[in-house]
């Protein structure tokens, strides 16, 4: 585990924490972290992006073709009937 001492620093009316550069580049933060509280100590994780890397996945697909459903539509009375375009 990697520790680190540093000051609280006055930042307008708030206060905070400078970050050394090689925690941030080792915890792959960006510009935006979140910051919890568990067990009585500030937790600070990179943002979840859970569809980070999706767009170019979905163009390796249709690359290969794996584009297309496995299955075909599945259609419905209400579909045939009803449903307006």
């Amino acid at each position: 585990m990697n520790m680190v001492r540093t000051q609280i620093v006055k930042i307008g009316n708030s206060r905070g924490v400078r970050l050394p550069k090689l925690l941030i580049d080792q915890m792959g933060f960006d510009n935006e972290v979140e910051i919890l509280v568990q067990r009585g100590q500030l937790v600070l994780r990179p943002v979840a992006l859970p569809r980070r890397g999706w767009d170019e996945q979905f163009k390796a697909m249709a690359k290969n073709g794996d584009d297309r459903l496995i299955d075909e539509p599945a259609t419905t009375k209400w579909d045939r009937s009803e449903w307006k375009w």
